[in-house]
């Protein structure tokens, strides 16, 4: 089978992805990066352009493996929506993905900012996630018709929450804030 240049490029980003969520970003170089991973830093410039494009496809291929395992939590038939988004939550606030949850922030900063090479970022930012929670939010019982605003509410009050960790490192505080979240959003829907 030959190996193409966008599978090439997927492969760099997993491998990239791999790499900040066991080591962070602090300090990272497009050389260091490139030795961790086993490419020049000139292979990631040809595939990437720069760092901060990099960083932004790394931010989209982690948001994208987020929407996933969601979209498999849902399906176990045994959980909960309460129970599925307290797993979602686990997963996004292991230590091990700190590294990503600040470049997640620190990208949309720069995009924000409308530094150019970051502002692809904000494509699907939010409306990548409506569809997935929205479809269940309306599997747990929400009305069809306030199933988006229940969705946008339940994005911002998670990225909140992961900002309000990364911020002040109160794990105890974030998670009882998380949990009142959950009750005060399904009570009614369970």
């Amino acid at each position: 089978m030959v190996n193409t240049d966008g599978d090439r490029r997927a492969q760099l980003v997993d491998d990239a992805v791999e790499h900040v969520t066991a080591h962070g970003i602090a300090d990272l170089s497009l050389r260091r990066l490139g030795d961790a991973i086993g490419v020049s830093h000139r292979m990631l410039i040809h595939y990437f352009g720069t760092k901060e494009q990099l960083f932004v496809e790394i931010v989209r291929t982690s948001e994208q493996r987020q929407r996933e395992l969601l979209t498999r939590l849902h399906g176990e038939r045994e959980l909960s929506p309460a129970d599925v988004a307290r797993l979602l939550w686990r997963q996004l606030t292991d230590p091990r993905m700190a590294g990503q949850e600040r470049l997640f922030f620190e990208i949309c900063g720069y995009a924000l900012r409308g530094r150019p090479e970051a502002v692809r970022v904000l494509d699907g930012l939010v409306s990548d996630w409506l569809g997935p929670l929205e479809a269940a939010e309306t599997a747990a019982g929400a009305d069809p018709v306030s199933a988006r605003s229940r969705a946008r509410l339940g994005l911002a009050t998670v990225r909140g929450l992961l900002l309000d960790l990364l911020a002040t490192g109160d794990r105890a505080g974030v998670d009882a804030a998380m949990e009142e979240f959950l009750r005060l959003y399904y009570s009614g829907l369970e």
